[in-house]
């Protein structure tokens, strides 16, 4: 097994409702930091050296960074900060642990993915 946290299919939709508003925050971020041409995974202005010439993030990254580690330590896979992908492991009924799969504008969770497939490979959650 890849993750030792797995969630069942009610426990991902609970804990998806209770970190949408953190989700929704974490795309704000992101956007307000773009505008400002910050680029988040290289932690510098573009073009730029150092984080802005300080020594200190902008303050809308570090809330960022907080809220990525808030979402991670429940368990659940930050894949996209731009679209609020997120993955919750799971195991299928023939013990294969795969992700539940969900994405911002999405009323609740529909797909699900083998973890090598990737977001591409994703099928309906009937097919689970």
């Amino acid at each position: 097994m890849v993750h030792d946290k797995h969630f069942t299919l009610g426990e991902a939709e609970r804990m998806l409702q209770l970190i949408k508003p953190s989700i929704n925050r974490m795309i704000e971020l992101k956007k307000i930091l773009d505008e400002r041409g910050y680029d988040i995974f290289r932690h510098q202005f573009f073009g730029g050296i150092g984080p802005n010439g300080t020594g200190v993030f902008p303050r809308e990254m570090e809330e960022l960074v907080e809220i990525v580690q808030k979402i991670t330590a429940y368990g659940v896979q930050v894949k996209g900060i731009d679209n609020g992908l997120l993955d919750f492991p799971y195991i299928r009924r023939n013990g294969e642990e795969v992700y539940l799969c969900w994405m911002q504008g999405e009323e609740q969770i529909r797909y699900w993915h083998r973890i090598t497939d990737g977001f591409s490979g994703r099928k309906s959650i009937s097919e689970l």
